[in-house]
């Protein structure tokens, strides 16, 4: 690192450093503007769907890598390089309400825009629509579900329930079917496997061969307390509601509250959404019992409206 200047005042040395390559580099991911030119577009386009969600920097930045890779790889395979195809299979882990649905169709549309997958259209599944009834069964849905797929993402939800009934279940003969199909079609489509976080590492343990086929592995973290406030405000305003001070002050104990009981198995944006749509309904009857039809307060939720919506439905319960 070279010392470019030096200045003495009121008896102090300031020192002007010359940025090393290293730290230029790090400062690039930051403040480069080369992601703004045309040919990014499909970037562009993805980022800005994502500026919308509250959180999720981890994610953002997942999908920025992504990206990199494939344009670079666009790249590579223009100079006359080697630009092998990497396996695109996923593991989202994260409670409910992280983003995870949201993001993998994300995902499908930036692969379709890159040329990685064909078609770009998402399938979701569960447990019901990849295991039959009997012998034979499992495999034929789980092939027919893979070939609907097919230049697209299969995304299957809570994926650890696939192997919850031990050696004589029929998951796991669609997890062995999903596994084959990975092999022979592993560019025709993409596996996005999703749940619980500490259930989909234990499900990922029972099967030695199965960690490996999944390169990416993607956590979704839960929100803040103060995440899921702006959250809440962002879906009032998107209803024209609004929180006063006390309501405000309400749900950040009623979020303590249920992060605490709650914190392995708690729904994050699904939670603030169902709390919500509860306490609009709660309000209704409120003002509809006091007369109350200004506009004022048919905009505004109070702390007593959240209460009620909280208490005296199953949300305390979730």
């Amino acid at each position: 690192m070279e010392q470019a200047a030096r200045m003495r005042k009121k008896g102090q040395i300031n020192v002007v450093l010359k940025k090393t390559s290293e730290q230029e580099a790090l400062l690039s991911h930051n403040e480069s503007d080369m992601l703004t030119k045309p040919e990014h577009r499909a970037y562009k386009q993805i980022q800005k769907e994502l500026d919308e969600f509250i959180g999720l920097s981890n994610i953002k930045q997942f999908m920025k890598e992504i990206y990199a890779w494939l344009y670079l790889n666009q790249k590579r395979q223009e100079e006359g390089l080697k630009a092998g195809k990497q396996v695109l299979h996923m593991v989202f882990k994260g409670n409910p309400g992280t983003g995870k649905t949201t993001v993998a169709r994300l995902i499908a549309k930036l692969f379709k825009d890159m040329g990685v997958l064909e078609k770009g259209h998402l399938i979701e599944a569960e447990r019901a629509d990849l295991v039959g009834e009997y012998i034979g069964h499992t495999a034929q849905k789980t092939r027919e579900l893979v070939q609907k797929s097919l230049g697209g993402i299969l995304f299957v939800d809570e994926a650890y329930s696939l192997a919850r009934g031990g050696e004589k279940d029929f998951g796991k003969e669609a997890i062995d079917t999903l596994v084959k199909a990975m092999e022979d079609q592993q560019h025709s489509f993409v596996l996005i496997l999703a749940g619980y976080p500490k259930e989909m590492e234990r499900f990922l343990k029972l099967n030695p061969g199965l960690p490996s086929r999944f390169p990416m592995k993607v956590t979704f973290p839960n929100y803040s307390i103060n995440e899921l406030i702006r959250m809440a405000h962002k879906m009032a305003k998107e209803r024209d509601y609004r929180l006063d001070a006390r309501a405000e002050a309400t749900l950040q104990d009623l979020l303590k509250y249920t992060k605490e009981k709650q914190e392995a198995h708690f729904s994050n944006g699904r939670f603030i959404r169902n709390l919500l749509e509860r306490s609009i309904r709660a309000q209704a009857v409120r003002l509809l019992e006091e007369g109350n039809y200004d506009t004022e307060d048919l905009m505004t939720i109070k702390g007593v409206d959240l209460s009620h919506a909280f208490y005296h439905t199953d949300l305390s319960l979730e």
